[in-house]
């Protein structure tokens, strides 16, 4: 596995320095013609839309961003200083001219690949100098703490646009520094400015194969269960993800999912797939049957990169990326076929809880969480995002749970969830258009009037907020 190091105060995973040296020849002969294709075309970025308030608050003014193809100057600037210090596997007085040069080009385009060089970037003095150079272009002052993070937090922020060409350099860096991504790295409905690099690889086993060790986050097929009698080895208090199918119940603790992160389980007669996302506090739970025809049972895995601080997770089978937070296919075969999966319902509840109202629930074996019992949630995610997620909306703090759900009208509606638990705890009905929300098991469900189950889940709200930036509040 690659050498990484998580720098929890500069939110930077690097290559080490021996394997950026060790790499940047092919490197640089596999991206030359495609990074000078990118910096040459004469297609033209389009100018950032107005942002909210907040935005320019946290941020500061925008910069103004030109449109159009970058001059000459400017390419044989960044031929120097990002193509061929990478090809010499060097970096002197020559770099560094021409590095200043693009710093004051004040074309913030050119912020973004020197970013995404920056995710792989372990020395750190040229990790700083880059950051300089990117500060400059978005006019926010050069600082010692200014780091990956901040200049991507800033892009992102400002929605900066991408220069042409954009997923070809980035495809070229990515797949070259980190093997397996080949077929990820494609078009379609994504936005590939916000992906980001996770510090793991990709989990790239086939289906039921789980068994076997990966150099990644490792995803469990078919997962071995237990009656709640013999699961002796969880704690009552244990935080655990509650699922019905059926009326079967599966509880899938907290414990388990920080280690595997993508569980694929049949459950009451139905194909399941179940992300959980460490870093926005989100498990849900997908149908992955039932599907349009020609369609094979797609099995999710991670594949080791994030977008605004949420997993991207793929199927194996046909390598076709989802939307992870929405259940959309966005490239790929299944995308051209426009496949959207259907939710279930996940409740965040306690193990003693869950398993005094639901006495009949199986539950995930221990063995499957590796000897290993983190908690990133009260450790690691505590203080906030730890990778990039741009702005953030308001109205509530970042990591403030919800509970969240779609209306039959399509409308996404967040529901505050210590009030909604208090309300429900003091016998108030809560309901936003078909929406209902009920207790159950310590945690709470949308159902709709009928009682049928509507698919909602618990996340931290920049992470709901950002994936449905036209959500309602409840109450509002």
């Amino acid at each position: 596995m690659l050498g990484v190091a998580e720098n929890r105060k500069g939110r930077q995973m690097a290559i080490t320095e021996s394997a950026i040296r060790s790499r940047s020849r092919i490197i640089a002969a596999s991206s030359l013609i495609l990074l000078a294709l990118f910096w040459t075309s004469s297609a033209k970025a389009e100018q950032t839309a107005p942002r909210p308030s907040h935005v320019i608050e946290q941020f500061g003014t925008l910069p103004a961003v030109p449109e159009g193809p970058f001059p000459d100057a400017l390419q044989a600037a960044v031929q120097v200083a990002l193509l061929d210090s990478v090809v010499h596997a060097s970096w002197g007085d020559e770099e560094r001219a021409a590095l200043a040069e693009i710093a004051a080009s004040n074309d913030p385009r050119a912020a973004w690949i020197i970013a995404d060089m920056m995710r792989f970037i372990s020395q750190p003095w040229l990790h700083q100098e880059l950051a300089d150079a990117a500060s400059a272009l978005l006019g926010i002052g050069a600082k010692p703490g200014n780091d990956w993070g901040v200049v991507t937090d800033h892009l992102i922020a400002w929605d900066i646009p991408a220069p042409p060409d954009y997923l070809s350099a980035k495809r070229t860096i990515f797949t070259t520094l980190v093997r397996g991504w080949d077929r990820i790295f494609v078009e379609g409905d994504i936005d590939w400015r916000y992906v980001s690099w996770g510090g793991v690889l990709i989990d790239d086993r086939p289906y039921d194969t789980t068994d076997e060790p990966c150099n990644c986050i490792p995803a469990a097929d078919n997962p071995g269960v237990s009656s709640a009698e013999d699961a002796t080895w969880l704690k009552d208090d244990d935080i655990v993800f509650g699922v019905e199918v059926n009326g079967e119940y599966r509880a899938y603790p907290r414990r388990i999912m920080e280690v595997r992160e993508m569980v694929n389980d049949t459950l009451g007669g139905r194909h399941l797939g179940i992300p959980y996302c460490t870093l926005c506090g989100a498990a849900q739970a997908y149908f992955t049957d039932q599907l349009p025809p020609g369609i094979e049972r797609p099995v999710l895995r991670t594949s080791g990169l994030l977008i605004r601080s949420n997993k991207v997770m793929y199927d194996i089978r046909t390598y076709s990326v989802f939307d992870t937070f929405l259940g959309k296919a966005v490239t790929g075969s299944l995308a051209e076929k426009n496949l959207q999966l259907e939710q279930a319902g996940v409740v965040t509840t306690d193990w003693g809880t869950w398993k005094k109202a639901h006495p009949e629930t199986t539950v995930l074996v221990e063995a499957l969480a590796l000897g290993r019992n983190f908690d990133f949630r009260s450790g690691r995610d505590a203080d906030g995002p730890i990778f990039p997620v741009g702005d953030v909306d308001p109205r509530l703090p970042v990591h403030e749970d919800i509970v969240g759900v779609v209306t039959a009208s399509g409308k996404p509606v967040a529901f505050q969830r210590s009030k909604a638990l208090l309300a429900l705890l003091n016998g108030d009905e809560i309901a936003v258009e078909n929406v209902r929300l009920k207790l159950d098991a310590g945690g709470i469900r949308a159902v709709d009037a009928n009682g049928a189950d509507l698919g909602s889940h618990q996340a931290f709200w920049f992470a709901w907020s950002q994936f449905h930036p036209a959500t309602a509040l409840w109450p509002e």
